[in-house]
């Protein structure tokens, strides 16, 4: 059986020394990286599972890492920093991430999120092919295993997050999703205090699909109870 190996990017050692330690425990293997550059190329160079990713480093800030990351992989990425408004999670979340913690912290609470997004990418990664091969809805064309979209022939690009939501609503036509419902689908075991990281996601996805002033919106808001794909 592969082992799970795990990048840890940031540039203060002594926290990248402690997240180590825990994983090692664990059984994992660990990349460490000192700055962007050298996290963007530790992706490159190995096969890596999850990424816990400092945001304010050298080189390139973890906005950019993740950027390059998903142009090309796929893994949940974990960012652990020290700004810690509600506007930075969610900025951290919209940019890809599947989690944010931050600092300081409890290490076995960060353990604890990293089995657990484990645990749901490898149960994603062994679930059979869907029997359907696209969706389509008007000029919207979504392909689950490429997790492409394409908008009247145009490819659309989506984060992960992005896709996961409208992946999940087009699968389920004019089915009503609770906030609560889709952050549980799309992110996993966690859920946050506020409702706004759905409601973001939703908002950036309406915007890369044209969706935000047409009349007839893919995804249609149900006021109180939460949106439905309107395909």
């Amino acid at each position: 059986m592969k082992q799970v190996t795990i990048l840890i990017a940031d540039d203060e050692a002594e926290i990248a020394d402690l997240i180590e330690l825990h994983l090692k425990k664990e059984g994992y293997d660990v990349l460490k990286a000192a700055d962007g550059e050298e996290a963007v190329q530790a992706v490159q160079a190995h096969s890596v599972d999850l990424a816990i990713l400092d945001i304010m480093m050298p080189k390139l800030d973890g906005y950019e890492v993740i950027r390059q990351i998903q142009e090309r992989h796929q893994m949940p990425i974990i960012f652990v920093s020290a700004k810690t408004s509600d506007l930075d999670k969610i900025a951290g979340l919209v940019r890809g991430a599947d989690d944010y913690i931050t600092k300081p912290f409890n290490p076995m609470e960060l353990i604890a999120r990293v089995n657990a997004h484990l645990r749901r990418y490898m149960q994603m990664r062994q679930t059979a092919p869907s029997d359907k091969s696209k969706l389509e809805a008007g000029g919207l064309v979504i392909y689950p295993d490429q997790r492409t979209v394409t908008l009247y022939g145009e490819t659309i690009e989506l984060t992960p997050k992005e896709f996961d939501i409208l992946l999940l609503l087009a699968s389920y036509p004019k089915k009503v999703f609770s906030t609560e419902n889709i952050f549980q689908h799309v992110w996993g075991d966690f859920y946050f205090e506020t409702s706004n990281t759905v409601i973001v996601h939703i908002r950036t996805l309406r915007k890369k699909l044209r969706d935000d002033t047409n009349q007839n919106k893919l995804i249609k808001t149900v006021w109180g109870v939460g949106y439905t794909f309107n395909g």
